[in-house]
C-alpha cells in the first residue's frame, strides 16, 4: 500500500487512511443478486464490464434466487442459482460469496447500476482494513426505456429521482458514519456494501433465515460491527437503482415496515431497537461478580442491577443463587452468553442512581474508548466494563490498542457491605449508610 498503515484504526476512525491506497490491489468479487430482471441485469453487467478498476482483478457473479425460465449473462460472468423457494435474497447472496475468490467482496443488487469508480472507491477501505464495511451513495433514476448498453452517468441524465431523505441526513450528521454508533447498522445498505471475505467469514454471512423482504443486510452489519467491524459512507462509489426507494413503491407501507422491526427485535438487544420491557433471549449486558459473597449483598446487588438494567444477565461464580428466587437473568456460568458488554465484578456493588451507569454502557464501544476500570471516589474498584467490540477487536490483532481503555469515578454506583440491610433496600429507606 502507499503512504504508511497500521493493521487498525482505533474505534471508527477510518478517516486516518483518508490519504493511502493498497497497493497492490486485491482481487474483487462482485456477487449480483438477481431474481427475474433481465433487463435491469443487463444493464447492471454493462456498468460492471465498464468499471475503472483493472479487469483481470474483477470476478463477477450473478447470484439467481430461481428465476423462471433462463438467465443469460457474459461467458466471463460466473452464474450461480438456487431453487425458487420464495424471498431467499440472504441465501442468494451468500451462495455468490461461496463461489467467489475475491480477497474483498462488493455486494449488488440486479437493479442497482455502478458508476464506472464504483468498485475502486467501495473497496478502498476494505483492502487497506480487513474490518472496514463499506456502503455507497444508492441514488435512484428511472431507466424505463433507455437502452441498457448506455453509460449509467449518460442514462441518469435528467431521469433523477428523489434520493432517501433519511438516509442523506444520517450520513451528514455522522459525518459519512465516521460517528457510527450501535444503531448504525440502519443505514447499512445491502445493494451497495463491501466488506473483507475474511470478515465476513468469520462473521458467517447472511442469516438465511430471513425469508421476506428486508432486515438481512440491518441483522449482517449488526453482527458485523459487534464483531468489531470499522463502518464508513463512502459518497463517491456510486450506483443508481432503477426505480424509487421501497418506501414509495406499491405495497410496501407501515405493514412491511412493522414486520420487519419485529424480525429484528430478537437480533439486536440495544436500546432503540430492542424490546422496552418485553423478555429477550439476547443480553446486552452481562455482569459477573466473582468470589464468595453473603447472601444479603448478592440479592441487594441483583436487584440494583436489574433494575437499571431489566434484560442484564447476573453471573454468581460462588453458586450461590438461592435467595434470588430462580430469576432466569441469574446464572452460575457464562456460557452462551455472548453480550454487548461485560462487567467484571470482584465485589458486589450497588446502583443507588442507574442514570450514569446506564448511559455509559450504552455507548461503551461506540467511540474510541472500549474499556472502563470504574472506580469510586475512594479509588476503590468497582470493576472492569469491556465492549464486545473491544474483546474481538483483541482477540484478532493481539493487541487492546485498537480501543482506548479509561479510568473513570463512578456516579451512583457504589461498594456495598458485606453485610447491607435488606430491609432498608427493599422498602426504599435508610440513606446509602445502610448499603455501603
Amino acid at each position: 500500500m502507499t503512504g504508511s498503515a497500521q493493521p487498525w484504526v482505533v474505534g471508527n476512525r477510518w478517516d486516518t487512511l483518508d490519504d493511502v491506497h493498497p497497493d497492490p490491489l486485491p482481487r474483487v468479487s462482485v456477487i449480483v443478486a438477481h431474481y427475474d430482471q433481465p433487463g435491469e441485469l443487463l444493464r447492471t453487467l454493462h456498468a460492471l464490464a465498464a468499471q475503472d478498476y483493472p479487469r483481470h482483478l474483477l470476478e463477477v457473479i450473478v447470484a439467481d434466487d430461481g428465476s423462471p425460465g433462463d438467465v443469460s449473462v457474459p461467458d466471463d460472468v460466473i452464474l450461480v442459482r438456487q431453487e425458487d423457494q420464495g424471498f431467499r435474497l440472504a441465501a442468494v447472496r451468500n451462495l455468490g460469496v461461496r463461489a467467489s475468490s475475491g480477497e474483498v467482496l462488493c455486494f449488488l443488487d440486479a437493479d442497482t447500476v455502478p458508476e464506472p469508480g464504483y468498485v475502486r472507491a467501495l473497496t478502498r477501505l476494505p483492502a487497506l482494513l480487513p474490518e472496514a464495511v463499506t456502503v455507497g451513495r444508492r441514488r435512484h433514476a428511472d431507466f424505463a426505456g433507455v437502452a441498457p448498453e448506455t453509460p449509467v452517468v449518460e442514462a441518469a441524465a435528467g431521469r433523477e429521482l428523489a434520493e432517501p431523505a433519511w438516509l442523506a441526513e444520517e450520513y451528514a450528521r455522522s459525518r459519512h458514519l465516521r460517528d457510527a454508533d450501535d444503531r448504525s447498522y440502519r443505514f447499512m445498505i445491502g445493494a451497495v456494501i463491501a466488506c473483507s471475505r475474511s470478515m465476513f467469514d468469520e462473521v458467517g454471512g447472511f442469516d438465511e433465515s430471513f425469508t421476506s423482504y428486508g432486515g438481512e443486510d440491518w441483522e449482517w452489519a449488526y453482527r458485523m460491527w459487534q464483531a468489531g467491524a470499522v463502518f464508513a459512507h463512502v459518497p463517491t462509489a456510486v450506483a443508481w437503482h432503477d426505480g424509487p426507494e421501497w418506501a414509495e413503491r406499491d405495497g410496501s407501507g407501515m405493514d412491511r415496515a412493522n414486520a420487519q422491526t419485529m424480525r429484528l427485535l430478537s437480533s439486536i438487544p440495544v436500546s432503540g431497537s430492542a424490546p422496552r420491557a418485553l423478555w429477550s433471549d439476547t443480553a446486552d449486558l452481562l455482569v459477573r461478580l466473582r468470589g464468595t459473597h453473603t447472601a444479603a449483598a448478592r440479592f441487594v446487588a441483583a436487584d440494583s442491577l436489574f433494575t437499571a438494567f431489566p434484560q442484564a444477565r447476573f453471573v454468581l461464580e460462588d453458586g450461590g443463587a438461592e435467595e434470588l428466587g430462580g430469576d432466569p437473568r441469574v446464572l452460575r456460568a457464562s456460557a452462551g452468553v455472548d453480550a454487548r458488554v461485560t462487567w467484571e465484578l470482584d465485589r458486589p456493588i450497588v446502583i443507588l442512581d442507574p442514570t450514569w451507569i446506564v448511559d455509559l454502557v450504552d455507548r461503551l464501544g461506540t467511540g474510541d474508548v472500549g474499556t472502563v476500570e470504574l472506580v469510586d471516589t475512594d479509588g476503590a474498584s468497582l470493576g472492569r466494563l469491556r465492549s464486545r467490540r473491544a474483546r474481538r477487536r483483541e482477540e484478532r490483532w493481539g493487541s487492546p490498542d485498537a480501543f482506548e481503555t479509561q479510568q473513570l469515578v463512578a456516579d451512583g454506583v457504589h461498594l456495598l457491605r458485606p453485610d447491607p440491610r435488606v430491609a432498608a433496600w427493599v422498602g426504599g429507606w435508610g440513606g446509602p449508610s445502610s448499603f455501603c
